[in-house]
């Protein structure tokens, strides 16, 4: 039997050929790594291609494995052909030649922790206290090393940024640090490589002699330097196939460039393109779906998903009242699909676009009694923000906690370091660390600026103290206010608006569980968030529920998949509305959501959803009008409406309160002031384009100047 007999025609093609360039855009659930491991075996067994002169090259370990162990399966040995990440890559490249570029080959792989405390040094040297500017220092750093960039040819880019010296200055210096310690960090792996490759020809030809076959993995998530390695080492013998989907390029927030697939068929011409265009994985509806929304995209070649699947049940659109009743639905559907339709719980996957929507599910998961873990952010009480939130309050309940205090002694940023930690501890004689700070100014050791620092801490600590008998939400609210939480992140910054936003889900949390326990103290609130959290370590893991972002599950499949928060603002993500490529990259995103799915699709929107503590209207995603322009008129009349009764209540105070800007955009005039949930206060200071576009340019107290869309930016007019 022949080893490319369990093949369809689409995918013998480009196994077939086996020469030159070749382009496979495939589809979701295609087949490609099973294409790319029989094209692997057939160039052993039937072009008898010596193992050691083929290359394969995906994008993480999980995958590099699966595909060696099918490898393996197919010749009996893997050994000796190259698969691996590029990181894994690059590393092996460094290792036998990296001493030419000065560095000794025993070099050091710095990740996060030790990349963080250099930066930290580096701050302290230069004068950078501000955290937008330390934020702002690292992600240039970090983006002109995934594009290859040094320090000096930066500078042209960055002229115009206010911290544009500190920028240059700190990447200097860190590049410096990292060659003093014979280091690199993981940008460094593939610069170097690169650098190493382009520069020694004998390096380059080396390689280039011993990969005569080259595969590429994932190709739409390759950033500029590891398509630059890829041009190099194909450059001799230009046999080099890659597989990719462009409607599946979702990371460009860090540095996937969507361009290579442009680039590559530029740069080895002439490319062969092959389609992958048969679905094995979803049902015939799903793949409709999926084909109407990612049609909207210019950025793609075009193409469209088939599959041989059954039909399928209709994928279901679920409008409902409130983000309450939105996890009401999807737990009761699941509850009903595991208890009476003989699904588990693995089964089953609960998708989002940000992870500060998981709150709520998380929550009626538990009362559920259903199993579940979290993909793409951590469980609701255990992210940063909001342990940062809880040890406040658990410091106020207990003196003693340690742990509490080492949490916050040093946030907010009050200049208040490990030296400083370090002297407390000497000064303590088994005292607690926080009675130590509130008796402060009777240790004469302590430096007058150390203990103005520790001062401020003490009296933020008395302040909260007093007021500790308030009912437990009144309370929260008072110790997020008074700690200024919200000043320690930006708006404009996607994490940092996530990140906020839990904070806002915790508060309305807190209210909630007000509400069923009306005269509960802190420490029973707390001890009831506690017993939550260990409960939850207790689920068996092995089959749970997956709560998690898009981001997160990209590469997994599941029986059974809701999408939830529909909306406008959030899926696609307000700052979507400005860019069209964004917005391209969101429309992928919900593509990739789709194709997920194997047998049922659920998508919910809320007309009500608590968002910053307030009740706000909520308009439908645009994507679930492209999702449906296809489908028949009885399909859509088969679509359930949960608690329909509520659905009209809110509809109806809707039309009450605020105007309906779906008919009438005329109040939106040149010199308007308005409101942006987001952006803040503004003056609307062109119109030229209301009539025809529906759009208008709004000068924004802080953030300047924004074309919106008033059909999909909740944009309101102050009153004067």
């Amino acid at each position: 039997m022949s080893i490319i007999s369990s093949l369809n025609v689409e995918q013998q093609k480009p196994v077939l050929d086996t020469d030159g360039a070749i382009l496979v855009t495939a589809g979701a659930g295609s087949g490609k790594t099973r294409l790319l491991t029989h094209r692997i075996a057939y160039l052993v067994q039937e072009k008898n291609v010596a193992p050691f002169n083929i290359l394969a090259i995906t994008f993480t370990n999980k995958a590099a494995n699966e595909m060696k162990q099918r490898v393996e399966k197919m010749l009996g040995s893997s050994s000796s052909v190259w698969i691996s990440t590029f990181h894994s890559l690059c590393v092996k490249i460094l290792r036998r030649d990296i001493d030419k570029l000065g560095y000794t080959k025993s070099f050091s792989i710095y990740a996060d922790d030790e990349k963080n405390k250099i930066l930290k040094d580096i701050f302290e040297k230069l004068g950078v206290d501000e955290e937008d500017e330390k934020k702002s220092i690292k992600n240039h750093i970090s983006r002109a090393k995934n594009n290859n960039i040094t320090p000096k040819e930066y500078e042209e880019e960055v002229m115009f940024s206010p911290y544009a010296e500190n920028i240059i200055s700190a990447y200097e210096m860190y590049e410096e640090k990292l060659k003093a310690s014979n280091a690199l960090d993981f940008d460094d792996l593939l610069i170097k490589a690169f650098i190493l490759l382009k520069e020694n020809p004998d390096v380059l030809s080396y390689y280039q002699n011993l990969f005569k076959y080259i595969h590429i993995d994932e190709f739409q998530d390759t950033n500029t330097v590891q398509y630059d390695i890829v041009k190099l080492l194909a450059g001799k013998y230009k046999n080099i196939l890659v597989v990719g989907d462009e409607d599946q390029c979702i990371y460009g927030w860090r540095g996937a460039n969507i361009e290579n697939i442009s680039l590559f068929q530029r740069d080895f011409k002439p490319v062969k393109i092959y389609k992958l265009e048969q679905n094995y994985r979803s049902t015939k509806k799903i793949i409709e779906m999926a084909n109407n929304v990612i049609k909207h995209n210019e950025q793609r070649i075009k193409k469209k998903l088939w599959t041989e699947n059954d039909v399928g049940s209709n994928v279901v659109i679920e409008n409902v009242a409130t983000d309450k009743y939105e996890a009401d639905f999807v737990v009761k559907t699941i509850s009903s699909l595991v208890r009476n339709e003989g699904y588990s719980c693995s089964d089953i996957a609960v998708l989002m676009r940000l992870n500060a929507l998981s709150r709520n599910f998380e929550t009626a998961l538990n009362n559920a009694g259903l199993p579940y873990k979290v993909l793409g952010g951590f469980k609701f009480y255990e992210r940063a923000e909001i342990k940062n939130v809880m040890a406040y309050l658990r410091l106020l309940v207990n003196p003693q906690d340690e742990e509490s205090f080492l949490r916050i002694i040093n946030f907010p940023k009050r200049g208040i370091g490990d030296t400083t930690i370090k002297k407390l501890r000497e000064i303590s004689n088994g005292d607690s660390l926080l009675n130590v700070v509130l008796t402060i100014d009777s240790f004469e050791s302590i430096s007058q600026s150390t203990k103005t620092k520790l001062r401020s801490f003490s009296e933020l600590y008395i302040k909260l103290l007093s007021n500790v008998n308030m009912p437990v939400a009144d309370f929260v609210k008072f110790v997020i206010d008074e700690v200024k939480f919200e000043d320690c992140y930006d708006k404009t910054v996607e994490e940092d608006y996530t990140k906020l936003l839990n904070i806002e889900q915790f508060k309305q949390s807190v209210v909630e569980y007000q509400k069923d326990n009306k005269n509960a103290k802190l420490d029973e609130y707390l001890q009831s968030v506690t017993l939550l959290t260990d409960l939850d370590e207790l689920k068996e893991e092995d089959n749970s529920i997956v709560l998690g972002t898009i981001h997160a599950v990209k590469g997994l499949e599941f029986k059974i998949v809701f999408i939830v928060g529909a909306e406008e603002g959030i899926f696609p993500i307000i700052r979507a509305s400005e860019s069209e490529n964004d917005l391209e990259e969101e429309r992928r995103l919900m593509y990739v959501a789709i194709t997920r799915a194997k047998e049922m699709l659920f998508i919910t929107h809320a007309n009500l959803r608590v968002l910053w503590n307030k009740n706000q209207f909520q308009k439908p995603s645009r994507f679930l009008k492209e999702a449906q322009e296809e489908q028949k008129e009885e399909e859509n009349e088969n679509k359930k409406t949960y608690s329909g009764s509520y659905n009209t209540f809110f509809e109806n105070m809707q039309k009450s309160m605020i105007k309906d800007q779906s008919k009438s955009y005329s109040d939106f005039k040149k010199g308007v002031q308005v409101f942006h949930s987001t952006f803040g206060v503004g003056e609307i200071t062109d119109d030229s384009e209301l009539e025809t576009k529906h759009t208008v340019t709004v000068l924004f107290n802080v953030l300047g100047a924004k074309t919106l869309s008033l059909e999909y930016t909740p944009l309101k007019i102050m009153k004067k």
